[in-house]
C-alpha cells in the first residue's frame, strides 16, 4: 500500500483518523496507531514483518542493557553490539548481494548467488532504531522500558516505509502525552493534501516525460538526441524532488493530524547556492543522521585537512551506499562528497561569495542535476551511454522532431512542475495571510482559501489517480 492510492486515501487514512479522534487516551490511541501501522507494513506481505519486529526488540533490549551497565566500557561495549547487529542485518538483506556478485565478477565464486528481497523501508527504520540506541549511550533520552512503544516509534506508517528519519527524543513525548488538536487536523489535512497532489499530479507527470527520455535500453539510449537527454535530466532532477518531498510533506500532515510532530525534510533545496547548503535543505533527516552519528564522533571539522577530507569522502562513501547496493550510488555520493571538498578546502567561503549571486545559483543547478543522471542508471553501462549522449557523443545528434513535439506538448506542465520546486507557492500563501490580518475582502478570501484548496487538491489528485497504474514513490527502493 502507498500513500498514493484510492484505497489508503478514502479508507486506511480516515479509518485511522477516526481511531485517533475518537479513542480517549494516549494509550488507547497508540494502542490503534500500532495496530494500524503493523498491519500498513504487512500489506504486501507479512513475512518482513517478522524482522522490523526482531530489529526493535535487538535495540529495545540494548538500549537498557546500556542504560543499566555501572561502567563506560559495557555501555559501550553494549552499543557496538547493539549497532553491530543491525547493520549486520542491514547488510545481509541490502548488500549481501552486491558484494558476492562483484566478489563473483573478479574470483568466478560462488557459483550461485542468493536472491534476497530487499524489505521495505528497511534503510530508513534502521537509522532510527541505530539513532535511539546511540542517544540513549550519550544520555540524551532514557531507555523506553515498554517494547511495543518503541515497537510504535519504529513502525509509524506515517514515515516507517520512506522517511523522513524521525529521532525517539523528537517524538518522545507526543507518543507519551498525545493530543488531537483541531487547528493542527486542519493544518495536517492541508499538508497532506499538498503533498498528495505534487506526487499524483506532478511527480507523476514529470516521470512519464523522463521515462520516454531516459531509456532503460542501451541501444535505445544511445539513440536519444543531446537535447533529450538534457530534458529527461532536467525533468527527473523535478521528479525526484517533488516524488520524495511529497512523500515527506503527507508524513508530516499525518503526523500533524495525530498529535504527533514531524522534523521538516526539505527546504527548497533547488535554490541553494552551494552544494553544502543543498545538503542543508534536501533530505535534511538523513544528512543530519550523517553528521551527528558517523561525522561528527569521527572527529567531523576538529582535526586537520587531510583527516577532514578522509571524514568527508567516508560519510558520502557511507551516504552513497545508504541509497542502494549499486556503483552508481556510491559514485554518487563520492561526486558530493568531492564537490563539498572543493567547496571546503579549494574555493572557501570567500572564494564563493566571490562568484555572483545567480552564477553560484545556476552552478549548483548545473551540478545537482548532472548528479541526477548518475543517480538514476544503476547500469553502469547504460549511465554511460546517457552520459556521453548528454554530450553528443553517440553520434545521436543535437535534437530531433521528437524531443521537440514532446518538449512542446509538456511546456506548461513542466513550467508549473518547475514553480512547484521553489517557494513562490508559499510566499503567495504567506502575502495572502498578512493581507487577510485586517478582515475585509482578502480576509474572506484566506479563509475561503483554507477550506477550499484542500478539498480541491485531493480532487484533483483522486482523478490523476484514478486508472493509474503508473504510481511508484522513487525512495521505496531505499
Amino acid at each position: 500500500m502507498v500513500f498514493s492510492s484510492m484505497l489508503f486515501v478514502f479508507l486506511f487514512l480516515p479509518a485511522n483518523l477516526l481511531s485517533q479522534v475518537l479513542l480517549p487516551s494516549p494509550k488507547a490511541k497508540n494502542i490503534a496507531m500500532l495496530i494500524f501501522s503493523l498491519a500498513f507494513y504487512s500489506w504486501a506481505g507479512p513475512r518482513y514483518l517478522l524482522l522490523l519486529v526482531g530489529m526493535v526488540f535487538i535495540c529495545w533490549a540494548g538500549a537498557i542493557l546500556i542504560q543499566m551497565s555501572d561502567t563506560q566500557g559495557r555501555r559501550r561495549l553494549w552499543l557496538c553490539v547493539t549497532v553491530g547487529l543491525c547493520l549486520l542485518i542491514l547488510g545481509v538483506f541490502k548488500y549481501l548481494g552486491f558484494i558476492l556478485g562483484n566478489v563473483q565478477s573478479l574470483f568466478g565464486v560462488p557459483k550461485v548467488i542468493p536472491q534476497i528481497v530487499l524489505p521495505i523501508g528497511i534503510s530508513f527504520y534502521t537509522f532510527q532504531l541505530i539513532s535511539y540506541v546511540a542517544d540513549v549511550y550519550r544520555g540524551q533520552v532514557q531507555a523506553q522500558q515498554s517494547y511495543w512503544q518503541l515497537l510504535l516509534y519504529a513502525s509509524l506508517f506515517h514515515q516507517c516505509i520512506a522517511g523522513p528519519i524521525v529521532r525517539y527524543k523528537d517524538v518522545q513525548s507526543d507518543l507519551l502525552r498525545r493530543r488531537t488538536r483541531p487547528e493542527e487536523i486542519s493544518a495536517g489535512i492541508s499538508r497532506f493534501a499538498v503533498g498528495l497532489a505534487k506526487k499524483a499530479v506532478l511527480a507523476n507527470g514529470c516521470a512519464a516525460v523522463a521515462d520516454q527520455l531516459l531509456l532503460m535500453d542501451q541501444t535505445a539510449m544511445a539513440a536519444i538526441p543531446a537535447m533529450g537527454v538534457l530534458l529527461g535530466a532536467v525533468v527527473f532532477t523535478m521528479q525526484i524532488y517533488l516524488d520524495f518531498s511529497a512523500y515527506s510533506d503527507m508524513a508530516i500532515g499525518m503526523g500533524l493530524m495525530c498529535g504527533l510532530h514531524y522534523r521538516e525534510n526539505f527546504d527548497y533545496p533547488y535554490m541553494s547556492g552551494s552544494i553544502t547548503e543543498f545538503w542543508r535543505r534536501w533530505h535534511i533527516s538523513l544528512s543530519s543522521f550523517f553528521r551527528d552519528y558517523v561525522y561528527i564522533p569521527m572527529g567531523g571539522s576538529r582535526c586537520g585537512a587531510v583527516r577532514q577530507l578522509f571524514n568527508l569522502l567516508v560519510v558520502w562513501f557511507l551516504t552513497g551506499m545508504w541509497h542502494g547496493a549499486s556503483w552508481n550510488f556510491i559514485l554518487w555520493g563520492l561526486y558530493f562528497g568531492l564537490l563539498l571538498a572543493v567547496e571546503r578546502f579549494v574555493l572557501g567561503p570567500e572564494g564563493q561569495r566571490w562568484l555572483p549571486q545567480v552564477l553560484r545559483h545556476g552552478g549548483v543547478l548545473i551540478l545537482v542535476t548532472f548528479s541526477w543522471i548518475i543517480f538514476k542508471f544503476t547500469d553502469m553501462g547504460l549511465l554511460g551511454t546517457a552520459v556521453k549522449g548528454l554530450f553528443g557523443l553517440n553520434h545521436n545528434g543535437f535534437t530531433s522532431g521528437a524531443v521537440s513535439l514532446l518538449f512542446k506538448n509538456n511546456l506548461f506542465f513542466l513550467i508549473f512542475s518547475a514553480i512547484a520546486c521553489t517557494p513562490l507557492g508559499r510566499w503567495l500563501r504567506s502575502g495572502l495571510r498578512a493581507m487577510g490580518e485586517g478582515g475585509g475582502l482578502f480576509g474572506a478570501i484566506d479563509a475561503a482559501w483554507d477550506v477550499l484548496h484542500p478539498a480541491v487538491l485531493l480532487i484533483l489528485a483522486a482523478m490523476a489517480l484514478v486508472g493509474d497504474s503508473y504510481n511508484p514513490f522513487l525512495y521505496f527502493q531505499f
